[in-house]
């Protein structure tokens, strides 16, 4: 049953908020030369942090020594078009365990490829993944197109993967692939008993919900702790979902955009379609959303119950206000720098952390001038 939602909810999201506090942002390139930089994760006790560049390579960050060269042990991915080395999260018990959350992009038969994730143990020099277990992986159906495989953990150790149609549409419907997909897995891999579709046949018990199209951001609500997945619309519908357990979310049945072609989407019912759930934000002309994050930090009292996403198309920073769930306004940031932001992480001192998509990528320090 698709829920309810109020007319500010799902208004075009045209309006912009008084850009009180765009021109009090102050950024500081942290590093640069990265090989288009993909996501990152914050070490503890001030040890740095991970980040995953495309073309292969994980490595170490620190305030003092820079960047590390590429720890080895990570596995070997498929670097085309959007496939590469993406997604990386620390297992919740990291500081007992030295779990490392990885997903890419494997080669499959006739050039294609599909999305895998799995984790490794990092040692304690950091410079190594070792027993590295490959947990989950698509077939090779996608040419490199709308992968997703944004990943995050809820505060009950729950894995939660962002799998993409691979720009194949008809799939995100269909239940018995992984395509168009939220996945939720148990902290080791394994599938948990109260996952929605557990136990029925016809359908894969790793799914959580279904009807994406292309994920690019997905983040726990501190405040609610209910999960929270951005995602590429085709032609226009950039969206932003609150997820919950079984539901459908609507591609290719409901969009808010069009095809590439101008025309409607095929098997589309428009922006509406009985038994999926709408957006609780959309952009009518899309700025191609990348990773996001919940401001978690004191350090800027202005950013409380803001939601940071990036943008790679409008090469800016957007900052949408809350109150609760609902969404009410957004500001554009850091337009000046017309560079692809691909990450978005609130670090543990109550900055905001940046990645650049770019043969030159950056990672970026964010916050306010005092």
């Amino acid at each position: 049953m698709r829920r309810g939602l109020t007319a500010l909810a799902i208004l075009p999201a045209l309006l912009l908020s008084p850009a009180v506090l765009a021109e009090k942002v102050q950024t500081e390139v942290l590093q640069d030369g990265l090989d288009h930089p993909w996501s990152l994760a914050f070490l503890p006790d001030s040890q740095g942090l991970l980040i995953t560049e495309r073309s292969g390579q994980l490595r170490r960050w620190q305030a003092e020594q820079g960047l590390s060269s590429p720890i080895s042990g990570v596995p070997a991915v498929w670097a085309q078009r959007q496939g590469g080395l993406l997604d990386v999260v620390l297992a919740p018990d990291f500081a007992s365990s030295r779990r490392v959350w990885l997903s890419y992009t494997v080669a499959g038969q006739d050039g294609r490829a599909g999305a895998a994730v799995g984790y490794g143990r990092l040692s304690e020099d950091y410079r190594q993944l070792t027993d590295f277990r490959e947990v989950l992986r698509q077939q090779g159906v996608s040419g490199g197109a709308n992968l997703g495989t944004r990943m995050a953990f809820d505060r009950s150790g729950h894995l939660f993967i962002a799998f993409g149609d691979n720009f194949q549409a008809e799939k995100a419907q269909d239940l018995t692939a992984l395509q168009g997909k939220i996945v939720r897995l148990n902290a080791d891999g394994s599938v948990p008993h109260d996952n929605p579709l557990a136990g029925k046949a016809g359908a894969r018990a790793e799914i959580w919900s279904w009807g994406m199209r292309n994920p690019q951001g997905l983040a726990l609500n501190p405040a609610s702790g209910e999960m929270w997945e951005s995602e590429h619309g085709p032609r226009g519908g950039d969206e932003v979902n609150i997820l919950h357990k079984g539901r459908n979310y609507g591609w290719p049945l409901a969009t808010w955009g069009i095809d590439y072609s101008g025309e409607k989407v095929p098997g589309s019912k428009g922006s509406h379609a009985e038994g999926t759930e709408q957006p609780a934000w959309y952009w009518k002309i899309s700025p191609a959303v990348s990773g996001m994050a919940f401001y978690q930090g004191e350090h800027f009292p202005q950013w409380k119950n803001s939601l940071f996403i990036g943008a790679l198309k409008e090469k800016s920073l957007i900052r949408l206000s809350l109150d609760g769930d609902r969404i009410e306004e957004q500001e554009r940031l850091l337009t000046d720098r017309a560079e692809r932001i691909r990450d978005v992480r609130s670090g543990p001192d109550g900055w905001l952390y940046l990645l650049t998509d770019e043969a030159n990528g950056k990672l970026l320090k964010v916050g306010l001038k005092p």
